[in-house]
C-alpha cells in the first residue's frame, strides 16, 4: 500500500490546512498520493482526475459527507480499491473517521492494523420497449418516486417472478444494508447491520396502510413497472443521479456483481455509530 489517492469535497477550504500538514508526513514515509484536480489547485501542486485516480492507487482516502463518499464508490467501481471516509459534513454514516482522529487512523491502516469491510452494492436496468435504456450501480439505494405535483403512482413488483403487490404510494425504496440508515430509514424502513446479506423493500407512503417494508436475501431480482401514467416519475440512485421514468418501464435490481470495501476505524463499534448519529438515549 504505497500509493494513496485523495479526493475531497470541492470547496471546503479548511482542506488546505489539513493536507499542508499530512502530505509531507506522507511523503517522508515514502508513499506516493495522488490528488483530485480541484483540490490540487488550493495546495498548488499537480493534481489528477478525479475518475483517472481508483487506477493509480491501492487506496482511496475521501474527505467530506456521505455524499462524497457515495460518489467516490462509483468512481471505483468493480476495480476493488478500499475505501477510507473522513467526515466533514454533518451525520456521516459510512465517512467514519472524525477530523481529530484523522492522522492516528491514517497511520493505522498504513500499518494494516483497520479492518475492510465488503459492502454489497444493487445494479439498476432500466428495460423499455425490450431495451436496456440505462443502467446504474450504487451503494445505498435505488428509488422510484413522484416529482411534486404528481399524483400517487402505481408500481407493480415482482420478486423473483413472484408477483408481490402493486403499491400506490409515492413511491419505493430499493435499499441495502448500507443504504439502510438513509432515505428508507427516514421512510420508516428497518436498520440492517451493514455486512448484511439483504436488501430491503420500503414504500414511500402508501396508500394502503398495511404496505409494510420487506427484507429479503440479496440473491433475489426485483422487478417494478411503472403502470401509472405519470409524466413526473424519476429513478433516483444514491440521490444524486436521476433518470426519468415512463409508463410500462420496468425497473430490474439485483445485486451488483462487486463489493464496495470500506476501511474501518480500529475498535469502531457500529452501535456506538448508531448511538451518536441518531443520538439514541438522548432527550
Amino acid at each position: 500500500m504505497k500509493r494513496l489517492g485523495i479526493i475531497c469535497k470541492t470547496g471546503r477550504t479548511e482542506l488546505a490546512g489539513i493536507l499542508k500538514t499530512l502530505l509531507p508526513s506522507l511523503g517522508k514515509k515514502g508513499y506516493e498520493v495522488f490528488i483530485d484536480e480541484e483540490t490540487a489547485v488550493l495546495l498548488g501542486v499537480e493534481g489528477h482526475p478525479r475518475e483517472h485516480i481508483p487506477s493509480l492507487v491501492d487506496v482511496v482516502i475521501v474527505f467530506g459527507g456521505d455524499g462524497t463518499m457515495l460518489g467516490v464508490t462509483r468512481l471505483i467501481g468493480d476495480k476493488g480499491v478500499p475505501i477510507l471516509g473522513v467526515n466533514l459534513g454533518g451525520l456521516g454514516f459510512i465517512t467514519e473517521v472524525e477530523r481529530d482522529d484523522l492522522f492516528d487512523c491514517i497511520d493505522k491502516m498504513l500499518s494494516g492494523n483497520c479492518s475492510i469491510e465488503e459492502r454489497i452494492m444493487l445494479t439498476a436496468r432500466v428495460h423499455r420497449n425490450r431495451t436496456v435504456a440505462a443502467e446504474f450501480t450504487v451503494l445505498n439505494d435505488v428509488v422510484i418516486n413522484k416529482g411534486a405535483l404528481a399524483r400517487i403512482i402505481e408500481l407493480e413488483a415482482y420478486i423473483s417472478s413472484n408477483y408481490v403487490t402493486t403499491f400506490k404510494s409515492d413511491g419505493l425504496i430499493i435499499a441495502t444494508p448500507t443504504g439502510s440508515t438513509a432515505y428508507s430509514l427516514a421512510a420508516g424502513g428497518p436498520i440492517l447491520y451493514p455486512t448484511l446479506n439483504s436488501i430491503v423493500l420500503t414504500p414511500i407512503c402508501s396508500h394502503t396502510l398495511t404496505n409494510r417494508p420487506i427484507v429479503l436475501p440479496d440473491n433475489v431480482t426485483v422487478l417494478v413497472t411503472l403502470r401509472s401514467a405519470s409524466e413526473d416519475v424519476y429513478l433516483t440512485m444514491d440521490g444524486q443521479i436521476g433518470f426519468s421514468l415512463e409508463k410500462d418501464d420496468t425497473v430490474e435490481i439485483m445485486k451488483a456483481a462487486y463489493t464496495t470495501r470500506l476501511l474501518i476505524p480500529c475498535q469502531r463499534n457500529y452501535f456506538q455509530v448508531l448511538r451518536t448519529k441518531l443520538k439514541w438515549g438522548e432527550r
